[in-house]
């Protein structure tokens, strides 16, 4: 993927003193004891945001964010020199943060090449503001041109102590100028960092750029999972079963990060046909606890038989069954306060949106739909929003392998369903 060809988005001149300064301590919320019927479920709670409220050309707000400073080249051999000056990240009085990358005209700054060419900013919430688990997401009008690079992504709150990439990394969108059609979603860590960090692209569609207009791009992060999307479009999961038995590193707080970069390993030099300056205008960054950040558990019905997904796969269309339960990652589930219920970070569904009894439940990359959209009732059914109708063991069964299916709600015990 296009990701991997970049080496590292770190640097031990700027965040590393950062993080070792003084970290808030991130709370992790889970669900308590028992699930409460949809109506009363808690509504998912914000935690921290920034909607960038203020007079035009003031600074970002000292109290959220850390102007990090420097020409180092952030392992990347970049061409920028981050400022903590107003004329490369200030607000600009209508709602929005506004990061710039200009060519320098001050012959006393020195980057790592030389005479540096180029001044930017670079914004990190590591003294402010870390959490694990939960939704991450900004709303931004990115840049364009050969050789810029915008970021959204997040650090691990112990870099300073363990290094990257050990402390992992989650990269929520960057996008090099040269695929103005694309934006990539990646996390490093270790044995898969720099050409081995993993994750995917997402491009728009009708070969449109994503600086035309804001986007609002994200991750829901549970202790099982990363999702991205792109203005509520899933294109990747990623698991800890991705790494290949390697270490994930994703189980503790991070913090946030906004920086626009210009040069670089992966994008390559600017030319002649880019201009500047180059803007990376952003509405909001908000991050919640995705409904008290859902905690990974058991469904059990009939029998106590676990509600599994067969053969461990995240593939789309993944039949849904009763098994044995083995505490395996394909019997994990959580419940979120939109109505899904994921495993490997994809959602529940009915086939085809049926509202047939007997309609096949599988697991399918989340989209929205009503058909993934789930009722858990004080009397334990799982109730289909979309069919009205209940999560059923086919035939009342409880044998191993029994398939998933949606019938109208009879109160039968293959109809019965309780978590944890």
């Amino acid at each position: 993927m296009a990701a991997a060809h970049r080496a590292r988005h770190w640097s031990f001149g700027g965040v590393v003193l950062v993080v070792t300064a003084a970290l808030v301590a991130a709370v992790l919320i889970s669900f308590s004891g028992s699930v409460a019927p949809r109506a009363d479920a808690a509504v998912a709670a914000q935690t921290w945001s920034d909607e960038f409220d203020g007079v035009a050309g003031h600074a970002p707000d000292g109290a959220k964010w850390t102007l990090e400073t420097g020409g180092s080249g952030f392992g990347n051999h970049e061409l920028q020199y981050y400022t903590n000056s107003t004329s490369n990240a200030a607000l600009d009085g209508q709602g929005h943060l506004v990061i710039t990358a200009r060519k320098n005209t001050d012959a006393g700054l020195g980057c790592w090449y030389g005479q540096c060419q180029y001044t930017s900013a670079r914004l990190n919430t590591a003294r402010t503001f870390t959490q694990a688990y939960g939704r991450f997401e900004a709303r931004i009008k990115i840049p364009r041109g050969q050789g810029i690079w915008p970021a959204f992504w997040m650090l691990g709150n112990d870099l300073g102590t363990v290094g990257w990439p050990n402390s992992g990394e989650i990269d929520i969108m960057e996008n090099i100028g040269r695929e103005p059609n694309t934006v990539h979603g990646t996390v490093h860590g270790p044995g898969y960092s720099g050409a081995g960090g993993l994750g995917a692209a997402y491009s728009l569609p009708g070969g449109r750029a994503f600086a035309d207009d804001f986007h609002v791009f994200a991750i829901d992060w549970s202790p099982n999972s990363i999702v991205w999307s792109v203005d509520g479009t899933t294109y990747k999961t990623l698991t800890p079963a991705d790494t290949g038995g390697k270490k994930w590193v994703f189980d503790h707080p991070f913090f946030i990060i906004l920086n626009l970069a210009v040069g670089g390993d992966w994008p390559g030099s600017p030319d002649g046909s880019t201009a500047f300056p180059q803007t990376m205008t952003v509405d909001y960054v908000r991050a919640s606890s995705s409904g008290s950040a859902p905690v990974a558990r058991p469904i059990r019905g009939i029998g106590g038989m676990c509600v599994d997904v067969a053969g461990a796969s995240s593939a789309d269309r993944t039949p849904i069954q009763l098994h044995n339960c083995t505490g395996n990652a394909a019997q994990q589930w959580t419940v979120g306060n939109d109505g899904t219920v994921r495993a490997f970070g994809k959602c529940l569904d009915v086939a085809g949106g049926s509202t047939a009894d007997g309609a096949i439940v599988q697991l399918y990359t989340c989209n929205g739909t009503n058909a993934q959209k789930w009722t858990y009732t004080a009397a334990h059914d799982f109730t289909n929003v979309g069919a009205n109708k209940c999560l059923d063991a086919k035939g009342n069964s409880s044998a191993d392998g029994t398939r998933l299916q949606t019938w109208r709600c009879t109160g039968a015990a293959g109809q019965k369903w309780t978590l944890g």
